[in-house]
């Protein structure tokens, strides 16, 4: 099992540790809804670092990046961030990701830990089709690179402590490359999977321990806390933000689950799949991801069954829990197109009961 750069940390703060995508991870230091509140209402910090990093540099890393990625990768200027999906060639999507422009030759690609691997061979397979040296022109940095999601309404004003450069001012989705705290060329990214604001700081391996010492020590007056990926999970879900391997897979197109605003049709982003999906839109699809509320006591979990007031079958839940902040299950699934309008009723499968629930706009609070 291999172990993050910030690994002996959470050992020493006593971490409930468990296998995850690989990985020795915190699932949970004080208990999920607890971190969970932090979060929302504070500051909390996550160790990422099992997350994927792949660079892509050169004349090519435009026009391979602009093909393997639905979003409009032209739209990108130095310093911003923009999500996106690798499309399978087969209506699926292979992954979720972040695209970085560090200059019109060279991005990041940030993937998720459970895909590195199917990721990095669905690049290489496509980045030899336009030319790209592997090793040279697409680089997998995965296990150089450690990662913290600091996250909350306070966490921009605890990292302003340590660092000259202004990080309270920038806009969401932006990223700058500074020293911080004494770390040579930090990636500082207001970026995050909460949906309570915040950044993610990527260093190199060697400089982890330092990184996470002094977060620790700025956040303090503030109640930072380390957080694990139980609160991760619920924290995503509230904000409505899609898990892949929950929300989305290689079977499911960005279409179906809400995402075509990553998914531009526009002149000069010539996407693999780009005729199926915009025939998908154009012809709308016949299930959708949507958000629900359960207006009846009980926990939604993945591959319940979604069901309309007859008992038929209308679709399936994807994610689901019991809202910290809200004190209620809420959940996503996908559900047949003529019940995903707002304020649909439809019954949630719990137990042999079906429970009531409604389609809801996300986020949830």
């Amino acid at each position: 099992m291999k172990r993050t750069a910030f690994t002996s940390f959470h050992e020493e703060l006593g971490a409930r540790m468990e296998e995850f995508c690989g990985y020795k991870m915190p699932i949970n230091y004080e208990g999920i809804n607890e971190e969970h509140l932090t979060v929302r209402n504070s500051v909390g910090v996550f160790d990422v670092s099992h997350m994927g990093e792949f660079w892509a540099k050169g004349p090519k890393a435009a026009a391979f990046v602009q093909k393997v990625t639905t979003n409009d990768v032209n739209a990108l200027y130095d310093g911003k961030v923009q999500y996106s999906c690798f499309p399978n060639g087969k209506g699926g999507i292979v992954d979720d990701l972040l695209v970085y422009r560090f200059g019109p030759e060279n991005y990041l690609l940030v993937v998720n830990a459970a895909n590195i691997d199917k990721d990095w061979a669905w690049c290489v397979e496509n980045a030899k089709g336009f030319g790209m040296e592997i090793g040279k022109d697409l680089i997998n940095a995965s296990d150089d690179t450690a990662q913290l999601a600091i996250q909350g309404p306070k966490a921009l004003q605890a990292m302003q402590k340590l660092t000259s450069e202004n990080v309270t001012d920038m806009e969401y989705y932006t990223f700058k490359q500074f020293d911080f705290a004494g770390i040579k060329d930090v990636i500082f990214s207001t970026t995050g999977y909460t949906g309570s604001g915040g950044c993610e700081i990527y260093v190199d391996n060697k400089d982890a321990a330092k990184l996470w010492e002094v977060v620790m020590e700025a956040g303090a007056e503030f109640g930072i806390k380390p957080i694990g990926l139980g609160a991760r999970d619920t924290l995503r879900l509230e904000s409505g933000f899609c898990l892949y391997g929950n929300d989305i897979d290689d079977t499911t197109s960005p279409i179906e689950a809400g995402l075509g605003w990553i998914t531009k049709f526009v002149d000069g982003n010539d996407f693999i799949d780009r005729d199926y999906m915009a025939k998908m839109k154009e012809e709308k699809p016949a299930k959708l991801l949507k958000g629900f509320l359960m207006l009846e006591r009980g926990i939604p979990r993945q591959h319940y069954m979604i069901e309309d007031a007859d008992g038929n079958e209308i679709g399936e839940v994807t994610s689901g829990t019991m809202s910290p902040l809200l004190k209620q299950g809420i959940g996503m699934g996908y559900v047949k197109r003529e019940f995903s309008k707002l304020d649909t009723e439809i019954f949630i499968r719990i137990r042999n009961k079906a429970l009531k629930a409604k389609i809801v706009k996300t986020p949830f609070f």
